[in-house]
């Protein structure tokens, strides 16, 4: 399964990282770096592909921070991709689009949950993965009242209000800690069953 699964990572990893350097190269004029990298569906593949190329290299392997950083890729991109799908209700037009908001929130829970690790994370490590999203919520407020721009609709406090704002962002802030719990849950399951063959 070694060869196979680090085939797997360098492929995809490689996949979203020259995906986000493609997309930030061809970015629209108007859209300087901050801004690019202002959206959390750019951050989450970031850290998608830079999770998945750390678990394949030796000697970084299956060590509790390569882990714990594929736990929190796996986290952002399925929240990225449910974000798109049930708030931005968007259509996927482009390659680029389908790498960002469809193959890679499949991609990096299927590496956790199938290639769970040996140890669990710990307890800062999971606070780490719920402090991450929490800090950039406070950064896109913050930036966006100083800039009046807004990487996502949802989160607009000019045209929505605070209240509706805050409706949506424990909505989602609900979402990531249930979506940790399943995958924690789901990789420990992994690590309990028995090996195939096994009585």
């Amino acid at each position: 399964m070694r060869p196979l699964s680090t085939c797997w990572r360098l492929a995809f990893g490689a996949l979203a990282l020259w995906t986000m350097g493609f997309c930030f190269v061809a970015r629209h004029p108007s859209v300087d770096a901050v801004d690019f990298f202002s959206y959390f569906t750019v951050l989450s593949n970031v850290i998608g592909g830079v999770a998945l190329l750390a678990g394949a290299v030796p000697g970084w392997r299956d060590t509790a921070w390569a882990d714990g950083l594929r736990g929190g890729a796996a986290l952002y991109l399925v929240i990225t991709g449910a974000v798109y799908a049930l708030v931005l209700d968007g259509p996927v037009t482009t390659w680029a689009g389908w790498v960002q908001h469809r193959i890679m929130p499949v991609v990096a829970p299927l590496d956790w949950l199938a290639l769970a690790p040996r140890r669990l994370p710990a307890r800062r490590t999971l606070a780490c993965w719920l402090a991450f999203p929490l800090l950039y919520l406070v950064y896109v407020l913050a930036h966006g009242a100083a800039t009046r721009w807004y990487p996502y609709p949802f989160l607009d406090v000019r045209r929505h209000g605070y209240e509706i704002v805050t409706g949506y962002t424990v909505g989602i802030g609900a979402a990531f800690v249930t979506v940790a719990a399943l995958l924690l849950g789901g990789a420990g399951l992994r690590r309990r069953a028995p090996p195939r063959g096994t009585p």
